[in-house]
């Protein structure tokens, strides 16, 4: 169990630190750290045994540490106590408005950030603009007593990676800031990257325990490859490899007695369509005329648990924890809106929690032990196959009327539209806490064994 401790700032010492005895070689410590700051001080053991440390304010100001009432884990390495972690949020999008410093997201951070007390972190936010390479600084956002507060602070212990979208994502300067965080001041980062779901299905193919769960699926190179699929399965699924929020999915039917193809979508408006065709090329050149499907996938159709009619699929958020293990955060099931090809809440779908969904006590058990086993195994995969370090998961699952569990999407930054589900609350909580607590791990690796984060 990790200790944290109380910070206290006195103003009648100079350049001095005191330390609970209780401190591994507390004695020989001559150096403090913060962040990326190291400072020199003359470190002793508390005299009166007091189980805090004890700084003077010039330390403090060189270490830029904030004055908060917040107890901080503490680790050592040789000479060097170091106090955090400070874990750095990195996003875009910021706006000039102080009571929404990151627009729409700002609540969002807010909460995430709210949960410093319970991991002992001080957690911030900041954007590319706010660095100030030439003095080792950062300008971060806080979220201090139900109100935002910007303020300098070193260069962080772990980088957790939130940038919205790919486009953002691949901007050269991000990309640049990615680099020299990583290679100059060897800062962890971890959560990098969205995920392409043809690259994920055909990295978690190459294990056979990820097999049965994964529905086949092929890019989308001819015609030949839908009406293959739709002879053996009756209906696949079109969909963009780097969609998101269940933009651009189309769910095609074939009627092998009348011979028709149904053509499920929502389109540009936002209404949900089913639209039938005498041929195959007919619907292709009325849906789909003018687009690369060259950036498309087909899918396997399965015949999924349905709820009034409706189909259902199941959203499982997955986090590795303080230790390092991977832990089930949340589970939620998802019910497509009237005539929706997804169960996504803009496309009309509604969040279930599972007793919700299932009366029967011992088929909920069941149904979700499956979902949780399937969670697991896949983030383990996925973890060893994908490059950068990865702290969460989110998982798009469907169960067939046999039982069986399905893969359709893992998501490498998992939207939260089941938190807002009455239900979830907690779990929500958990996620946000399981975050930062990897970030904590993270950050005592980097100080105690380097050679286990930078392989």
């Amino acid at each position: 169990m990790r200790k944290r401790y109380p910070i206290d700032i006195i103003h009648h010492s100079k350049q001095t630190v005191f330390l609970p005895d209780e401190i591994p070689n507390c004695k020989a410590i001559s150096k403090i750290a913060f962040g990326n700051k190291v400072v020199e001080a003359a470190v002793a053991p508390h005299p009166k045994g007091r189980k805090a440390i004890i700084m003077s304010n010039d330390v403090q100001k060189s270490l830029s540490l904030p004055e908060l009432s917040i107890p901080l884990h503490i680790f050592t390495a040789d000479d060097t106590l170091f106090i955090g972690p400070l874990i750095g949020i990195l996003t875009s999008g910021f706006t000039p408005y102080p009571l929404r410093p990151i627009g729409e997201r700002s609540m969002f951070f807010a909460k995430l950030l709210s949960v410093n007390k319970l991991v002992g972190a001080l957690p911030f936010v900041f954007g590319e603009e706010h660095i100030d390479w030439e003095s080792g600084l950062i300008e971060g956002y806080f979220f201090i007593d139900s109100g935002w507060k910007t303020m300098k602070v070193p260069f962080p212990n772990v980088v957790y990676d939130r940038l919205p979208n790919r486009k953002t994502e691949r901007k050269s300067e991000l990309q640049r800031l990615k680099e020299r965080m990583q290679s100059d001041y060897l800062i962890p980062w971890y959560n990098p990257g969205f995920f392409s779901k043809l690259d994920i299905f055909e990295r978690l193919g190459q294990d056979g325990r990820a097999l049965d769960y994964l529905p086949e699926t092929h890019p989308l190179t001819s015609f030949s490859i839908i009406e293959e699929m739709l002879l053996k399965y009756g209906n696949v699924y079109i969909k963009p490899s780097n969609g998101s929020l269940g933009l651009g999915i189309h769910q095609i039917l074939f009627d092998r007695q009348t011979g028709d193809y149904y053509c499920r979508y929502r389109d540009r408006e936002g209404t949900n369509k089913l639209t039938k065709f005498n041929h195959l090329e007919a619907l292709m050149k009325k849906l789909f005329n003018g687009r690369r499907l060259a950036h498309m996938l087909v899918q396997q159709g399965i015949s999924l648990l349905r709820n009034d009619g409706r189909l259902v699929d199941f959203r499982v958020h997955t986090n590795k924890d303080g230790n390092g293990e991977w832990q089930i955060a949340a589970i939620a099931a998802k019910i497509a809106g009237s005539g929706s090809v997804t169960t996504h809440v803009n496309n009309g779908g509604t969040v279930r929690s599972l007793d919700e969904l299932f009366k029967q006590e011992e088929e909920r058990q069941q149904y979700e032990s499956k979902l949780k086993e399937a969670a697991l195994i896949l983030s383990s995969i996925l973890e060893q196959t994908i490059d950068g370090i990865v702290g969460e998961l989110g998982f798009d699952f469907g169960i067939d009327k046999d039982g069986n569990v399905w893969l359709f999407e893992a998501n490498s930054k998992p939207g939260r539209s089941i938190f807002k589900h009455p239900k979830m609350k907690n779990f929500d909580l958990l996620s946000r806490k399981l975050s930062l607590s990897f970030g904590v791990f993270l950050a005592e690796k980097a100080i105690t064994s380097p050679e286990e984060i930078f392989k």
